[in-house]
């Protein structure tokens, strides 16, 4: 069974438009446009906006009620022109560092990860945690990632409600079409709470080559990251 979210056939369109129409206006705010800004903005309205799933073949013929809604493009539209305010404002750690060597080009069958994504709540309110500092590992190591913009480890921010995003450095195959599944682990941390980790098994099979170009339309969103005040830390909370 083959499970999709049609509101990310939305979002994805309309964020991407949205980037494009508002940089050739020029306008002042928008202090860049990259691939990482336009992930983080779509992980943003998707953490919003309710989503509406169907199963491939049969739901595909009532997607048009979803895809010409008027009320709901108007709704991601402004949602969307609120994530890049937040992100223009607050890019994330290394957002303009060199990016790796990596070339398409260099053609060595390889696993290509799509982007991890998900939000850390707290397990008693169910807020979003800023500030708690997330480390995903790959069997027992800290991932390495695509290149010194995506950060490991990671600190969510108030602005993004908790939202994190991780991109997974291509692993070398021995050829492609290969299934392997990877075992990785997110280490949670954050003041007052107990630390957590989370594993979670992603199962790829190798391409032919390295992706090195960012596909916001590949990614995987992970269960939320739920953690708990110590109450040895706060006794009165």
């Amino acid at each position: 069974m083959n499970v999709h979210n049609l509101m990310e056939d939305v979002v994805i369109h309309t964020v991407n438009e949205l980037y494009d129409n508002i940089k050739k206006e020029g306008a002042s705010w928008l202090t860049c446009d990259c691939e990482n800004c336009r992930l983080d903005t779509t992980s943003y309205v998707l953490n919003r906006v309710p989503a509406k799933y169907i199963v491939s073949g049969r739901g595909i013929t009532h997607s048009a009620d979803v895809l010409e809604n008027q009320q709901i493009k108007a709704d991601v539209e402004a949602l969307a022109l609120q994530g890049m305010h937040i992100v223009s404002d607050s890019k994330r750690p290394f957002h303009l560092a060199e990016k790796s060597d990596i070339s398409d080009s260099d053609k060595v069958p390889s696993f290509n990860f799509p982007t991890f994504t998900g939000t850390v709540i707290d397990g008693g309110s169910f807020e979003p945690v800023p500030g708690a500092e997330l480390l995903l590992k790959y069997e027992g190591q800290p991932a390495e990632m695509m290149d010194k913009s995506w950060a490991n480890p990671l600190t969510t921010v108030k602005s993004t409600r908790g939202a994190y995003s991780f991109w997974v450095k291509p692993m070398p195959a021995e050829a492609a079409g290969i299934t392997k599944k990877f075992n990785f682990a997110i280490e949670v941390t954050a003041d007052g709470y107990e630390p957590r980790t989370y594993h979670f098994v992603f199962p790829m099979i190798s391409d032919d080559c390295a992706h090195t170009n960012l596909d916001s339309t590949i990614s995987f969103k992970l269960k939320d990251l739920v953690i708990f005040k110590d109450f040895m830390i706060n006794p009165m909370e």
